[in-house]
């Protein structure tokens, strides 16, 4: 069995962060979103994996290599445009062949992996095997609809009326039949070939298709509000970990991670919270569900509930939160000027003023 994993989206919500960084590289707990995909790929036994890529295919190729620090063999399949999850698979079948595979979203986060998913499509083989997780607003989704006995009866693509609240989470299992489905389909209005309309061909073709509904932990990190919430279930499970230096008058509470060559000095530190290595933390309070990366100065300031990326300062702000900090950024106070209000009243009035 193999795996193909794609990364080639622009990740347009995530701007303007992706405007510099592909969006599967963006860290969660200190570590790429897509990284967790390639561990949990791995930890199902699956050491054969395609990665399509497409404008930040250096980036990814950088980041990932080989895949031999993930115990996975990595094959670089190029994608020209984004043209569908369905033109993935088609332009992959050269290194897919006659294997089974499971298709991974490269932005998609999971809590507990796939390996019970994985063993248990390796022992029933469906031609298709889809996730489904019930969701507030399935218009931003692939939506399934389901027959009274469960069974998958329609698939739909981000539709206007959603036939149902249960969306496809972007981890689908294959066997070889999913090609003839990609080639016999045609591009959809958003001029894309849809997986949803590969899976539709294989249903309509009386082929084995089953749906698995989770109700544990999902996240497509598409956007910054579900990125932020993925770091926070991400550092639930962190330890604390001292391999920085704290002074005294430092305190760290909880579950806290200070990576190797960072420095706290003055500061109080509230987990779940991780500073990366080579960090400084001076002066500041660092609250929970905060993941600082490598190399960033927090200085005289307050930050919670956030994401800073590598190399980032922020120095004598009061308060930062629920915020998703980009590279080498500097965060500072605005310059502070004399103010004041220009009136035009009319006879009688009240105002109320600030002051």
């Amino acid at each position: 069995m193999k795996a193909l994993v794609l990364s080639g989206g622009a990740g347009t919500r995530l701007r303007p962060i992706t405007h510099t960084s592909a969006k599967q590289l963006v860290p969660v707990a200190n570590k790429p979103v897509l990284f967790y995909g390639l561990e949990a790929i791995a930890d199902a036994g699956i050491t054969e994996v395609g990665i399509v890529v497409g404008d930040t295919a250096d980036e990814i190729r950088e980041a990932v290599g080989d895949g031999s620090r993930f115990g996975v063999e990595v094959t670089y399949i190029p994608q020209d445009a984004p043209l569908g999850l369905a033109h993935a698979v088609l332009i992959a079948q050269d290194f897919l062949g006659d294997d089974d595979f499971v298709m991974y979203l490269g932005d998609n986060f999971i809590v507990g992996g796939i390996t019970d998913l994985v063993d248990a499509f390796r022992e029933d083989r469906p031609d298709a095997q889809i996730l489904l997780t019930k969701v507030p607003d399935p218009t931003s989704f692939g939506v399934a609809e389901l027959d009274t006995e469960g069974h998958v009866v329609g698939l739909e693509e981000k539709p206007k009326q959603p036939k149902s609240d249960l969306a496809l989470v972007g981890v689908y299992l294959f066997t070889p039949a999913i090609h003839e489905a990609v080639r016999s389909i045609t591009p959809s209005w958003r001029g894309e070939l849809e997986i949803t309309h590969a899976i539709q061909w294989l249903i309509d073709a009386e082929r084995r298709v089953r749906s698995t509904t989770i109700s544990g932990y999902w996240k497509d990190t598409g956007n910054v509000t579900d990125m932020l919430e993925v770091n926070r279930s991400v550092l639930e499970s962190v330890q604390p970990l001292n391999e920085g230096t704290v002074d005294e008058a430092s305190e760290l509470i909880g579950r806290v991670r200070i990576e190797a060559g960072a420095t706290v000095t003055g500061s109080r530190i509230v987990g779940p919270a991780i500073v990366g290595a080579g960090s400084v933390v001076r002066e500041a309070y660092i609250g929970p569900f905060t993941s600082v990366s490598e190399d960033c100065r927090i200085e005289d300031s307050e930050i919670e509930y956030s994401i800073v990326l590598r190399g980032s300062s922020v120095t004598g702000v009061r308060r930062v939160e629920a915020s998703l900090i980009g590279r080498d950024v500097e965060v500072t106070p605005a310059p502070r000027h004399p103010s004041a209000h220009r009136l035009v009243l009319g006879d009688h009035s009240k105002v109320q003023i600030s002051s």
